[in-house]
């Protein structure tokens, strides 16, 4: 019999796979074309969508542009750093466009990021939209991999837009 896990939080499926890119429109293109990925339902993440936005434990403010789509049980996500402090923009600098972060579901995104924080993996950069939130843990030197705390709200806001249409 398998020993039981002594983890504070339990993953038991990645629910997101997100890549950080310098342009959305060509990189949604490019699966589309490539591999048939899409529809993509695109959002412009900032206030006042995304509200109590926080860059390394600090309040801040920022804006990125998302594309999502499914892949089978798995959203992939597209994200275009537009301004501000972001883990995105750092990762741009540091190591170019790539895999960003692995992401899965919660029921409650703050008491999760507040049961990582200490477990000794501090929060990157948060927020929250519409029922729903996002944390990521400070988890890369650990785990090999930023993972993102992901609360779904209810319902998605409609997106902006989607391509193709």
């Amino acid at each position: 019999m398998a020993q039981a896990s002594p983890a504070k939080v339990k993953v038991t499926e990645i629910n997101q796979i997100a890549i950080v890119v310098k342009d959305l429109q060509k990189t949604m293109e490019y699966y589309w074309n490539t591999f048939g990925i899409g529809p993509w339902d695109i959002y412009t993440f900032q206030a006042p969508l995304v509200t109590e936005m926080t860059y390394h434990g600090k309040p801040a403010q920022y804006r990125m542009k998302l594309a999502l789509t499914m892949v089978g049980p798995v959203m992939l996500e597209l994200i275009e750093h537009l301004e501000g402090d972001t883990i995105y923009r750092d990762f741009l600098e540091e190591r170019g466009e790539g895999l960003h972060h692995l992401g899965f579901f919660v029921k409650n995104m703050d008491e999760t990021v507040q049961t990582m924080e200490k477990e000794g993996f501090p929060c990157l950069q948060s927020g929250h939209f519409d029922g729903g939130g996002y944390g990521y843990l400070d988890t890369a030197n650990t785990l090999k991999a930023i993972w993102e705390a992901i609360q779904m709200p209810e319902v998605m806001p409609p997106p902006e837009a989607r391509w193709p249409e």
